[in-house]
């Protein structure tokens, strides 16, 4: 998957800017030590279903879904989807689903959590992949991007 990102990522020339780890970065945990950061500065991204809408949320690693925020903000109860359906109907597997590249109709939301950073480390559609990107550039290159969400618990919670 990660080819998919890197052909999607060239039309901004950000294929250049992908971080390929010699370890794994499938974890927040992993990833942080892997790239030397704050566990908070990994961008996860959290696949869900709001109703009959798939949605993904992108937050500091350290943000915790709020439910009912989400439920506020989605109108649905959140459903974390299962590792097969990630791969299915996001179009990446779990530890390396990022907001780059993903299949038509999901919408990339970024949450709020985010903002607090000069730059995250979202993953590149593999379990070995990142890229340094500031907020605001996450949400120029993500895919289907959505807008901003407030749906995780304050992070001093």
């Amino acid at each position: 998957m990660i080819e998919k990102v890197k052909e999607y990522l060239k039309r901004f020339g950000m294929d250049g800017k992908i971080i390929e780890l010699p370890v794994s970065s499938a974890t927040v945990e992993l990833a942080a030590k892997a790239l030397s950061v704050e566990p908070c500065r990994i961008a996860k991204t959290l696949s869900f279903r709001a109703g009959d809408k798939v949605v993904l949320v992108v937050a500091a690693g350290d943000a915790r879904i709020d439910n009912r925020k989400f439920k506020e903000f989605f109108g649905a109860k959140a459903k974390m989807l299962s590792a097969d359906e990630a791969e299915t109907l996001v179009g990446h597997a779990v530890g390396g689903v990022c907001p780059f590249a993903v299949n038509e109709g999901v919408g990339v939301y970024l949450d709020v959590s985010l903002k607090r950073f000069r730059t995250v480390f979202p993953a590149c559609g593999s379990s070995n992949s990142a890229i340094e990107l500031a907020p605001g550039e996450l949400a120029e290159y993500a895919s289907n991007f959505m807008g901003w969400a407030d749906v995780c618990k304050s992070a001093e919670s």
